[in-house]
């Protein structure tokens, strides 16, 4: 496992997503764990990765842990989370958007906000700091990657392609709330949420051009995600992330070994940079310091 030197942390706050859907999940219980952000990756669960990574993250200066029993998750091997100032747990309410609804902007989760999810282990400084840059100035945005970026790293890696006239893109489980009217997108999540099985609730949200436009590929990424945010009275605004292993979530097994396979990759990169500098340092290396 990486560990990421901690930052002395900056504006923004952080929600990490580590709820579980309604019902038995099957996928964390193939692993002897009652929930998915526990999931071990590399030796170590899923949800210490991505806080690592946030801790480490120049811009972050507080991270709050939604979760249906925050006490449960942040135990045992995570109880390092217990303990850090910065990080706080905090019980879920119903659904994902209402549950961001009521803690934005309130005192333990001041704007502005970067929303990210338990099951983003290979989440990076780097990555953080590359999307806060390009949200900043928008109302809210969310992180894409272009399938091109990713396909070049991880050749055949299966997500799901948003395809429009410039390009197929994915989410990056990145967004960004950085003033209280960007509240209204999550309120319009919300409820799109309750009805999400209904294409008419998606029809009244994106109007009838959008969605059409959408579909034939005849609109573009930032044309679409503009419109969409007009429709709904904010400045909405995509921001494309130029690292593949932003598009990697770990949603089934075939994910894990991806996961895996990366951070092991990353592990060797820094043990061979961590040997270079010793080689570098004359007499120290010698004496095995």
């Amino acid at each position: 496992m990486l560990n990421y030197p901690n930052s002395v942390g900056g504006g923004w706050t952080a929600i990490i997503l580590a709820g579980q859907r309604p019902g038995p999940d099957h996928f964390s219980a193939a692993y002897g764990v009652d929930a998915k952000a526990l999931i071990p990756v590399a030796g170590a669960p899923m949800l210490g990765h991505v806080a690592r990574a946030l801790l480490a993250s120049p811009s972050i200066g507080r991270i709050l842990v939604l979760a249906q029993s925050p006490g449960d998750l942040l135990k045992g091997s995570l109880d390092w989370m217990a303990a850090e100032p910065r990080i706080r747990g905090l019980v879920t309410g119903d659904g994902i958007s209402l549950s961001i609804d009521q803690v934005a902007g309130a005192d333990p989760a001041p704007f502005p906000l970067l929303v990210t999810t338990a099951d983003h282990p290979l989440l990076t400084p780097e990555i953080v700091e590359a999307f806060i840059a390009g949200a900043q100035g928008s109302d809210a945005a969310y992180g894409a990657v272009e399938r091109q970026v990713a396909e070049r790293a991880w050749p055949g890696m299966k997500r799901t392609w948003v395809k429009l006239s410039d390009g197929h893109f994915t989410g990056a489980n990145l967004f960004a709330l950085t003033a209280p009217r960007s509240r209204r997108a999550v309120q319009a999540w919300a409820d799109i949420e309750k009805d999400r099985k209904r294409a008419l609730r998606l029809l009244f949200y994106l109007g009838p051009t959008i969605l059409l436009r959408a579909l034939t590929r005849t609109i573009s990424l930032d044309r679409a995600t503009a419109a969409s945010g007009r429709k709904i009275g904010i400045d909405l605004r995509a921001v494309r992330l130029p690292f593949a292993d932003a598009a990697i979530d770990v949603d089934k097994p075939s994910d894990l070994v991806l996961a895996e396979h990366i951070l092991m990759l990353r592990a060797n990169a820094a043990e061979r940079k961590s040997d270079s500098g010793a080689e570098g340092s004359g007499p120290d290396h010698s004496n095995g310091v």
